[in-house]
């Protein structure tokens, strides 16, 4: 009997990476290897997710209309302008396969966010990736010159994941002025709301004055609900209605709807929560630069405005992430370029610090 065919792109797809647990040490396991928020729901959001639960034996809400009402209202857009799918990085890949095909490219930053390429595969596009600077920021210029007739989608990770690095405003600008007009550039923006840099740009403005702007956000991050998987997009109507005809019917579950809408309407409590964890990350980069990295380890500590921290450590990145998998915490590592760690709990994030002190 022939075996199945599948398609060459899938049959090669690399394997997306996710972060792994720790184990147990002196009681305790710590797990800074997903960029996931340390605390619980936010207040009323697990009490309204419980009772959505209840329903679950009814199909959601199809068009996830409270949902997107509330996401317009929050950011201050008509709803015709907001897409909503399963996670971010959901979305994404109903942009890619909105936008792009066999014979098309799409263009981003690398290193940068895993999944871009495995998407780009899957419809059979192909990926343009172009290094970082030495200083882990964005090529732009070089992304702009990597531009071809074939140019369908540009990925612009803003905080960029995993180096935390950030683009401003007049950079930005100055880049989406040397795209093409049917080009469409997705501002992804996992960790907007850890920002606290002044030049950051306002893309939801960016996305208004620009047809070919589209925001990519989440609530698995500062909202603390990636195990609902729910994120959405703004961008132009025929954008947005692009991706409402790509998506899985139903794909939004009923618990996931009700608990991001909860979740909007706690602001006063996600941003307390959000400037506690920009103060842990701000001690524990003072921590790092006493440590004078660069003269002992040498490695540059990359300023981030994430919910995380990267170090490009080669080949030593992976004997980083097994000492500290020996006292319990998980970190990312990246193959030979670095290491990914989040910002979680005051202990899990000092022994990490003890670990670098160690020099491992």
């Amino acid at each position: 009997m022939a075996d199945v065919r599948i398609r060459q792109e899938i049959a090669g797809l690399p394997a997306y990476k996710a972060g792994k647990p720790a184990a147990t040490f002196e009681g305790t396991a710590f797990k800074l290897s997903s960029n996931e928020n340390p605390y619980p729901p936010l207040p009323g959001v697990l009490e309204t997710a419980v009772a959505a639960a209840g329903q679950v034996n009814r199909y959601p809400d199809f068009g996830s209309s409270e949902l997107i009402a509330e996401i317009a209202a929050f950011v201050g857009v008509g709803p015709e302008r907001v897409a909503v799918g399963t996670g971010s990085v959901g979305v994404l890949q109903q942009l890619v396969q909105a936008t792009s095909g066999p014979g098309d490219e799409v263009v981003f930053a690398w290193r940068s966010f895993e999944a871009y390429p495995i998407v780009v595969q899957i419809v059979g596009a192909t990926s343009v990736a172009v290094p970082l600077k030495p200083d882990e920021t964005h090529d732009l210029d070089a992304m702009a010159e990597a531009i071809t007739d074939r140019t369908r989608l540009i990925l612009v990770c803003n905080p960029n994941n995993p180096t935390g690095e950030t683009i401003g405003r007049d950079e930005l600008e100055r880049f989406l002025d040397r795209v093409p007009a049917d080009v469409l550039v997705v501002l992804d923006e996992a960790y907007v709301e850890f920002v606290r840099d002044e030049s950051f740009p306002d893309s939801i403005e960016l996305s208004l004055g620009r047809s070919n702007v589209c925001v990519l956000r989440t609530f698995s991050k500062a909202y603390g609900l990636a195990g609902l998987r729910i994120g959405y997009a703004v961008a132009d109507e025929p954008v947005a209605e692009a991706l409402r005809a790509c998506a899985v019917p139903f794909g939004v579950n009923l618990v996931a709807q009700a608990a991001a809408v909860a979740s909007l309407r706690a602001q006063d409590a996600l941003l307390e929560r959000v400037a506690a964890l920009v103060v842990e990350r701000d001690r524990v980069f003072a921590e790092l630069r006493a440590m004078d990295l660069p003269g002992r380890l040498g490695v540059e500590v990359v300023p981030s405005q994430a919910n995380f921290f990267w170090l490009r450590l080669g080949e030593r990145s992976g004997a980083f992430a097994d000492a500290c998998e020996a006292v319990g915490v998980s970190v990312r590592p990246y193959g030979h370029d670095g290491v990914r760690v989040t910002i979680g709990e005051q202990e899990a994030n000092d022994r990490v610090l003890q670990v670098l002190r160690s020099g491992f």
